[in-house]
């Protein structure tokens, strides 16, 4: 694990509980979401926040600084299932990973 996912482990430990926390839980997770999702290769259940949009049925995750991250790539070509906590709940859904001409990567999961 390098620098960077040793501090977005301990970031993704601090503020997992304030999501689910009364008060600041409820402004948090206007923008930010835990997602589940079993690892393609490790077979291995994973837990993370992204910051997200929701749109209608949808729910798209930008990934930043995609080429530093590797969990979007469980979700490139057909996809695969996650679930998301949205509003305290958990949703189920299937999500794919698309990389645009400029480098960016979105993740859009579509609501079950």
């Amino acid at each position: 694990m390098n620098l960077f996912q040793r501090t977005a482990a301990v970031f993704n430990a601090a503020m997992a509980p304030l999501l689910k926390a009364p008060v600041i839980g409820g402004a948090l997770g206007k923008s930010m979401a835990e997602v589940s999702y079993t690892g393609r290769k490790s077979g291995k259940e994973f837990h993370l926040l992204v910051a997200y949009q929701l749109r209608g049925d949808e729910v798209v995750i930008g990934v930043a600084m995609p080429d530093k991250k590797g969990w979007w790539r469980n979700f490139t070509g057909d996809g695969a299932p996650l679930t998301i906590r949205l509003d305290g709940v958990q949703r189920s859904g299937h999500a794919v990973a698309r990389r645009a001409d400029d480098g960016a990567v979105t993740v859009k999961v579509a609501l079950g």
